[in-house]
């Protein structure tokens, strides 16, 4: 069995919104929550071929400079229509300014002539230790591309994501309604069973 070390997990990730989205998931676990903004991490260069593979690199970069357990999150969004772009490449999107606004425009013109707006979110989350060991996990949840982006809510792509069952955008959800369905709460409940099947809390 497996234990967080010194009661501590860093979020790998100095991205507010997914900082904030996971601590509030984290909140059942009885450990002391960081980030890479504690210990002035820069994040890695994320070459992987999979959201799995990308989630890894940045946890164990994490992990392996804080000496912590980490916790990471690869995410993004893919369109059946696009090829399943932008896929891993969702935050490259947005350009070096991380410029969401920018980067739906750029998915609403690609979009334009396409009659299948079906798309997906998807979440990989991975929970690695400084010695590289670690579980990794995927979850996904399909929507619908909606124009003009629609909520203040959530951050990144969830203005233009549009979710049938509730007749709303993640952008027009309430954040702990969101929380609930979400492709990266759909990934922590798998997550959460795989830590108490490995994992000494």
């Amino acid at each position: 069995m497996r234990a967080f070390i010194d009661n501590k997990l860093v979020i790998a990730s100095n991205n507010d919104g997914k900082i904030l989205e996971l601590q509030e998931i984290l909140k059942v676990f009885d450990v002391h929550i960081l980030s890479n903004r504690d210990f002035n991490i820069t994040e890695p260069i994320e070459d992987g071929k999979t959201f799995k593979e990308n989630a890894y690199i940045k946890s164990f970069n994490t992990a392996s400079k804080t000496k912590l357990v980490s916790l990471s999150d690869d995410s993004g969004i893919s369109f059946r229509a696009l090829n399943n772009r932008p896929g891993i490449h969702s935050a490259r999107y947005a350009g070096k300014k991380k410029d969401f606004a920018l980067a739906m425009k750029k998915l609403n013109k690609e979009l334009e002539f396409k009659d299948d707006k079906s798309c997906k979110f998807t979440c990989a989350l991975s929970l690695c230790w400084p010695d590289g060991y670690n579980i990794t996990v995927q979850g996904e949840i399909c929507g619908e591309f909606s124009w003009p982006p629609s909520g203040r809510n959530g951050f990144g792509y969830d203005p233009i994501f549009y979710y049938p069952k509730l007749k709303k955008t993640f952008g027009e959800l309430d954040p702990a309604i969101k929380h609930e369905i979400s492709h990266r709460n759909l990934a922590f409940k798998k997550l959460k069973t795989e830590i108490k099947k490995n994992v000494h809390e």
